[in-house]
């Protein structure tokens, strides 16, 4: 689709939905709108012909937070964003925004949507300044608000020094926060963002993820990604696609407190030869694994334990080491990593054996 059409489809969204309202179907009721998420997809399936890119997904996305939508590639990511912007309609299910009805209230709703796909809207024949005040007359911001409006995002985003170059001459980072600038005209609540750092280099990479966490601390964000190490350092909660089927949904902190699998790293002083045998007889240990030492006589292991065993698992270490008289000279806890999940959730850790620490 031409980047035209899809400016005039994003942001006059009367005509869109009409072109495509057959499509959808809604069960409408109301909602009252204190108790809703800023985004909010509930059971949506989304199919071309026999082929179902999205089965049966629902999320919220609190007011906010910075979320991430994490998946390989064909996973699902990008539809699920052009779905929850307004761009392509579900065969089924509902999208609300703010509390509303995507559908019953599209003008609304997309108002408070600010969106930077995959491959950016933009005319390489204009400045930048001028494509950003052509988008928020697009977005109907007033008039006589524009020019103040188009120069805090520029300020904002880091564009001043390059507002008065044509875009087509600009580097693709300088593009890139071009796109994300016209996902600010209007004044959104939400930003939604389809592999912003997809294809730039390492510095441009560092650029622009400080620049979305920034906005995070004003917007509610979500953002498309298949990079475990972006996730991590900029969502306050991940949701985990493949297939077209959602498979894990938490909070980071969640992530970072809890998990199926808790790991044990000890370093006692006993030789290993009697004390992996004994720590593998612990109803709450799983696996042992012996870690390299630089003596015989202090042993390294890590251990494989049911979080559910948290305290009694370290309560059952100690006193089997009590009873051998085999001092801990340290313990950490390790539990489940996103790679862990992410691996576990995508079915690829039985396809990788170097993604179980323990084979």
């Amino acid at each position: 689709m031409q980047a035209g059409l899809f400016v005039y489809s994003f942001f006059y969204p009367l005509q869109f939905v009409h072109a495509f309202s057959y499509e959808f179907c809604y069960n409408t009721y109301a909602i009252p709108r204190e108790v809703c998420a800023m985004i909010e997809l509930r059971h949506v399936t989304k199919r071309y012909g026999a082929v179902e890119a999205l089965h049966d997904v629902s999320f919220r996305a609190p007011e906010g937070q910075i979320v991430g939508l994490l998946g390989q590639n064909g996973a699902g990511k990008s539809t699920t964003l052009n779905i929850l912007t307004g761009y392509l309609p579900p065969t089924s299910g509902q999208v609300l925004v703010d509390g509303m009805d995507l559908l019953q209230n599209a003008r609304e709703c997309k108002r408070l949507i600010g969106y930077l796909p995959e491959k950016p809207p933009l005319y390489d024949e204009m400045t930048v300044r001028a494509y950003l005040r052509f988008v928020c007359e697009l977005k109907e911001v007033q008039k006589s608000a524009i020019a103040a409006h188009v120069e805090d995002i520029i300020r904002t985003c880091g564009l001043s020094e390059v507002a008065h170059r044509l875009i087509g001459h600009l580097s693709k980072g300088y593009r890139q926060r071009v796109g994300v600038a016209q996902s600010l005209c209007g004044n959104p609540k939400v930003l939604v963002l389809d592999e912003p750092t997809v294809g730039l280099d390492p510095r441009q990479v560092v650029e622009i993820r400080a620049l979305i966490a920034d906005l995070g601390k004003t917007h509610t964000v979500i953002f498309s990604s298949h990079l475990l190490s972006e996730i991590q350092q900029l969502c306050q909660r991940v949701l985990i696609l493949n297939r077209g089927h959602l498979e894990y949904e938490a909070d980071m902190q969640e992530l970072a407190e809890t998990g199926e699998t808790l790991r044990l790293r000890a370093s006692i002083a006993m030789r290993e030869k009697q004390l992996i045998p004994a720590l593998r007889s612990l109803p709450c240990v799983r696996r042992v694994k012996a870690l390299p030492t630089r003596t015989i006589e202090i042993s390294e292991v890590l251990l494989e334990c049911d979080a559910s065993a948290v305290p009694d698992a370290q309560t059952q270490l100690f006193r089997l080491l009590c009873g051998l008289d085999a001092p801990i000279r340290m313990l950490v806890e390790e539990h489940d990593s996103l790679e862990t999940v992410f691996l576990r959730a995508t079915d690829e850790g039985a396809k990788n054996p170097a993604a179980d620490s323990f084979k």
